[in-house]
């Protein structure tokens, strides 16, 4: 089969509605490119306040919307440089403080919140007690059931079995038992699945290669319809993958990114995606243009832009930009087999999840705890916290707030009370590492394949790359792979 149709939906292929990724502005994008430009000496000449306007007049731009988008660039810029931008009124006058508001506002405003903080101060100690507790909480769950020696159990069901295989993913004999109670279920995927995972290892029997080489695909998967974000939510998510946590960073997401690119920019680290470099995934002759395509309509998303770039010497990442994109380089281009090309696609693709974006945009957990106290802080003004932490949390809380809409500071009330109802607790690292699980999960449902998510992991370097294919192997035989395999009509023996 050609490349052009190797990536291909089946005829019956019916694609769901989109959902659930991260979305930025056009035209607000393209505003910020040039006021970030203006930013770029800390002042603003009446002669570039004119082209702005200019700018926000041609683009149709809402001059509220504007004010608060230049506040939030401003917030951003003084914090990072510590200084005050200033701009001209006009050709020859005393230059001012601009769009911020009067001295006089702002003593105001600093009074209002001392005597916030004044009103809070009972309750700060212990709150900041939580969090602490919170940060250091290890993520163990205690289960003993499958540390317990016991002889193989020919009654056992599948779901006691698999509560074993939690602990040695790679047991063979665990396998071998979870494979007999397939048979005895009449579970003809689930025979598959296991028999899928001893063949990797070399550990199959006779019945298991039979049962393998009987409903291994040939090819990549050709389900019948693509994934929901219900769908995403219950099946690929991992289960340390607290969805009200992921809910929280979704709002401010855009703001994020927004203040993300500003940085880039700022330091002319903003890597260059050249246009004629774009790989339409309809057109394009390119393997890895065309699968992620594919890809994106399997799993119920649109498809970013994708970027050849031959001098990156990595597969696949993602590119902070207005919109984001990817950039795909020489382990991608060149030499890799569907299979392989799927697992890279649905990994990467997954990172634009808008409940995942930030987690790709702050890698490191404390700041990514900086930015979700400042998102609690939107949501709840009155958010004690210690004077340490205030100083911290405020600024970020500053920039990213005059970017949301009314609706987006309403999820983020609904969002905090929630998340008191439910304790008041996240396990940011933990949670974070979940994320990590779902993308390869995602890659995992289109490859079908451990060994190809084995080689890829290795070929991109990927940290703990043992314990993310043991995860593999849980999530491959259980329930909820199972349950995803039905809903694309890709289950053996359907």
């Amino acid at each position: 089969m050609s490349d052009e149709r190797i990536f291909e939906h089946a005829a019956t292929f019916e694609a769901g509605e989109m959902s659930g990724h991260v979305q930025v502005d056009k035209y607000e994008a393209y505003y910020e490119q040039l006021f970030a430009e203006v930013l770029e000496d800390g002042i603003i000449t009446a002669d570039e306040r004119v082209e702005l306007e200019r700018a926000a007049s041609a683009l149709g731009l809402d001059p509220e919307r504007l004010r608060r988008l230049e506040q939030a660039l401003l917030v951003s810029y003084e914090t990072r440089h510590k200084v005050r931008v200033r701009e001209e009124i006009a050709p020859g006058d005393e230059v001012r403080p601009s769009l911020r508001g009067t001295d006089a506002e702002r003593d105001a405003y600093i009074a209002t919140l001392e005597r916030r903080v004044k009103d809070l101060e009972a309750r700060i100690v212990a709150l900041e007690n939580e969090v602490e507790e919170a940060r250091n909480e290890a993520a163990v769950e205690i289960d003993v059931s499958g540390f317990v020696s016991h002889t193989v159990d020919e009654t056992e069901d599948s779901a006691t079995i698999h509560k074993r295989l939690r602990h040695e993913p790679r047991d063979a004999a665990t396998l071998h038992a979870l494979f007999r109670a397939a048979n005895r279920e009449s579970d003809v995927d689930l025979a598959y699945r296991v028999a899928h995972v001893l063949n990797w290892m070399g550990a199959a029997n006779d019945d298991e290669r039979s049962v393998h080489e009987t409903y291994a695909t040939n090819g990549l998967i050709r389900p019948s319809t693509s994934l929901t974000g219900d769908f995403w939510r219950r099946s690929l998510y991992h289960p340390d993958q607290e969805v009200l946590t992921g809910e929280i960073f979704a709002v401010i997401a855009p703001a994020v990114l927004l203040g993300r690119v500003a940085a880039l920019r700022r330091n002319k680290s903003m890597p260059t995606l050249p246009a004629e470099r774009r790989l339409d995934p309809r057109t394009t002759t390119v393997a890895v243009g065309r699968c992620f395509g594919w890809a994106a309509t399997i799993l119920g998303m649109p498809s970013p832009g994708v970027y050849a770039d031959p001098e990156y010497a990595g597969g696949a990442e993602v590119v902070p930009n207005l919109p984001p994109a990817l950039r795909v380089g020489k382990l991608a281009l060149s030499g890799r087999a569907p299979a392989e090309l799927a697992f890279l696609a649905g990994k990467h693709l997954a990172w634009f999840r808008e409940d995942h974006f930030v987690r790709l945009l702050i890698p490191d957990v404390p700041d990514l705890e900086d930015v979700f106290l400042a998102a609690l802080l939107i949501g709840s003004p009155s958010l004690p916290l210690n004077e340490a932490k205030k100083r911290q949390v405020e600024p970020i809380a500053r920039a990213i707030e005059p970017l949301l809409e009314t609706v987006q500071v309403d999820r983020l009330r609904g969002a905090f009370l929630r998340f008191v109802e439910e304790g008041g607790r996240t396990n940011l690292q933990r949670w974070a590492s979940a994320v990590d699980r779902t993308t390869t999960r995602a890659g995992f449902l289109l490859a079908g394949d451990l060994g190809v998510a084995d080689r890829v992991l290795a070929l991109e370097n990927t940290p703990d790359a043992t314990a993310i294919v043991d995860d593999l192997i849980v999530f491959s035989t259980g329930d909820r792979y199972g349950a995803l395999r039905k809903r694309l009509g890709i289950a053996a023996g359907v």
